[in-house]
């Protein structure tokens, strides 16, 4: 018979069963991504036929390029692909991903560096998991994407948020990094374009910041899931390419997800030096083995076919970048620092907590996130769960119309006008 553990405990005996939790403590202490969260309560609401306007999601609007659908579907046909491949990636994807990383950022690489992952936040995961030991910290530029400090937490090591500002246009600078760096400082995150505040880091200071990593020992990894993404003179430069020294202590996370409309294809990848790319494909091993062979085939047409579809939807992802920053401004109480890349604006909605919007107050943005949501079904993904209270993140990979639409609600409820909307 099994004993009552609350019932052995109760006794104090020696012999009493140890009590555990029916989650481990390591992943009970994740987070719920905010991102995702909100887009599920915006698909339900939708499925209840509310008209939501959804500025949460992470990804384009538009379909997947017609001529990597195709080449997806001849692959399904193709018996090869009815079987385990290669754990780290078709090799002659790896080959296109090598050469599609010489052509747009001038990075040499070898094949053999790269490995084909599900998705970035694979690699993320992976990334930090090959590199840290138990307290190892890594700096990571405040406000960030949601799911680095917890991918920091997952592998034992300690986030270490370096604040900016609106005022600095959410920079870190090289004073800012060096008062962060400590003996425990292993790792800096790199991310330009910035997710989620669209931040685009010139070349002078990328290269500096590199320079920096690359004097004080540290690894980076950097993060260019946004690379084609930047608009109005803003260049995208890799850390990698603009600091040769950084080779040996350098890791790319990149994928087809934003530059292609392939989100959902779940297709990234992760370049390193060999020791350390070999050690990560050990862990993919073990963790997924082979990418979805069909999801290879179409990133391999991604990368060698025409790349047409990527300059029109960087043109529209564009043109509603600056329409969005047209109608933000309108808006009492909502100031906002123009992104240069990626496809969200972070306005800060300071100017509206405390105040009656139709009868409610937010005292957070968070309050204010589900504010706009009930009363005018309007979703955003509040800037605390980027490591910024006050803001929120307002992606504008959505239609013309509902951008406007949404930003006209929430001027209505900033003016006094607001009210249910559904």
């Amino acid at each position: 018979m099994i004993e009552d553990t609350e019932q052995g405990e109760s006794t104090g005996r020696a012999d009493a069963p140890r009590i555990h939790s029916r989650v481990s403590a390591r992943i009970a202490a994740i987070e719920e991504s905010a991102t995702l969260a909100i887009s599920a309560k915006a698909k339900r609401l939708r499925s209840e036929g509310v008209h939501v306007v959804d500025y949460g999601a992470g990804e384009p609007d538009f379909p997947t390029p017609a001529h990597v659908v195709e080449a997806a579907a001849r692959a399904c046909a193709d018996p090869r692909n009815h079987k385990y491949t290669p754990n780290a990636g078709l090799p002659e994807l790896r080959e296109a991903i090598a050469a599609k990383t010489k052509r747009d950022s001038g990075f040499d690489v070898d094949a053999s560096q790269v490995l084909v992952t599900n998705g970035g936040k694979q690699s993320v995961y992976q990334s930090f998991a090959t590199l840290l030991d138990p307290g190892d910290e890594v700096l990571i530029a405040a406000p960030y994407w949601v799911t680095y400090p917890e991918a920091v937490r997952l592998a034992g090591g300690v986030p270490v948020a370096v604040p900016t500002t609106a005022d600095n246009g959410f920079r870190v600078s090289l004073d800012d990094v060096e008062r962060a760096i400590t003996d425990r400082t292993k790792i800096l995150l790199f991310v330009s374009p910035s997710n989620p505040t669209g931040v685009v880091y010139p070349p002078e200071e990328v290269e500096a910041l590199g320079r920096l990593a690359a004097e004080r020992g540290l690894w980076v990894i950097t993060d260019e899931i946004y690379e084609h993404l930047v608009y109005e003179g803003h260049e995208f430069v890799s850390i990698a390419a603009a600091v040769p020294a950084l080779s040996e202590r350098c890791l790319v996370i990149n994928g087809v997800s934003k530059t292609y409309a392939m989100t959902g294809w779940r297709l990234g990848w992760t370049i390193g030096p060999a020791d350390v790319m070999a050690a990560q494909g050990n862990l993919q091993s073990h963790l997924t083995s082979n990418v979805n062979n069909v999801a290879q085939a179409a990133a391999l047409a991604a990368l060698t076919g025409a790349q047409d579809d990527v300059a029109w939807m960087r043109d529209a992802f564009d043109r509603r970048r600056r329409r969005m920053m047209e109608l933000m401004a309108a808006i009492p109480g909502v100031e906002c620092v123009e992104p240069g890349g990626a496809f969200y604006a972070f306005p800060s909605f300071e100017g509206l907590l405390g105040r009656d919007l139709g009868g409610a107050v937010a005292h957070t943005t968070v309050e204010l996130g589900e504010l706009l949501l009930e009363r005018i079904q309007v979703a955003v993904v509040p800037g605390e769960a980027f490591g910024a209270p006050g803001f929120a993140r307002l992606s504008y990979a959505l239609g013309d119309e509902d951008l406007a639409l949404g930003l006209q609600r929430i001027a209505d409820l900033a003016n006094g006008r607001g009210g249910s909307s559904a």
